[in-house]
Formats: structure tokens, sequence, C-alpha cells
């Protein structure tokens, strides 16, 4: 089944506020086996001209599509053919620990391609001050539709 093109443009309101902590870059950094030490020692990350640690620039996939509406039955996403399509991300400055943001997110795109649906979405995470830190950029598709 073809996914609802009336969410084309559709914009969901900001996610829950998020504690960028610097045991979650740690924990994140672990998981992705990155032991640069901007990540996990604030020292470092001080001589490295940051105020604090960062975290590593995929971090905000934690974060940012937790609230693009996937779940709304009549969008007609159907989770268990769904693949990870492409995600990149647009920075302003890094994540960094101390950061509380937020997720705004838009499905701008969908189409069909062969027997399969693509979508897109954008997010934009925000501090809860309103400063832009980065945009996420998420393809998802839809297998079999």
């Amino acid at each position: 089944m073809a996914l609802n093109r009336d969410f084309i443009g559709r914009s969901f309101p900001p996610s829950e506020p998020y504690e960028v902590s610097r045991v979650k870059i740690r924990e994140f950094a672990d998981a992705i086996g990155d032991h640069n030490p901007i990540y996990r020692d604030q020292e470092a990350a001080k001589a490295a001209g940051y105020p604090d640690v960062i975290a590593p620039p995929t971090f905000p996939i934690v974060v940012s599509l937790g609230n693009a509406g996937l779940a709304d039955p009549e969008l007609g996403l159907n989770y268990a053919m769904v693949v990870h399509g492409e995600q990149r991300f647009e920075y302003t400055r890094p994540l960094r620990a101390g950061d509380v943001v937020t997720c705004t997110a838009t499905i701008t795109e969908i189409r069909s391609i062969g027997n399969n649906e693509k979508m897109v979405i954008e997010t934009d995470v925000k501090t809860t001050e309103g400063e832009l830190v980065c945009k996420s950029y998420n393809v998802i598709v839809e297998r079999g539709a």
C-alpha cells in the first residue's frame, strides 16, 4: 500500500527536551567504536577549542526521528518492511555536553520507486533556547509497498 501523500510537507510538534550528557556521548562513542578523546575527556575537548566534550557527528540520530509521525496509522507505514536508506547531518555547531535539545521533523518527500516507497524526513535539532545546532536528513524505504 502506498504511503499517504497528504503527509508531504507535514511538520510535527517539537519533541520533549533531551539533555545531551557526557555519559550519553561516551556511551554513543563506545557503541560506534570511536575512541576520540574529545568525546570523552573535557580537558581534551577544551584543548581542541570546545567548552565541553562534544558528541560524534552521527549522535543526533538518537533524538532526530522520535517525533516524525512515523507511527501515525494514517501515514500507512509498515515498520516490518522498513529499511534505512540514508542519513546526513548539516551542522551549525557540534552538539556538546549540557545542551538540551528538541527536534522538529517534517516529511519533505514521499515517492514510489518500483515496488518501494521512499520517504525523506528533515529534522531541525535546536537548543531549548531556539539555537539551530544541526539539520538531520533521513531517508527510509518501505520495501514491497
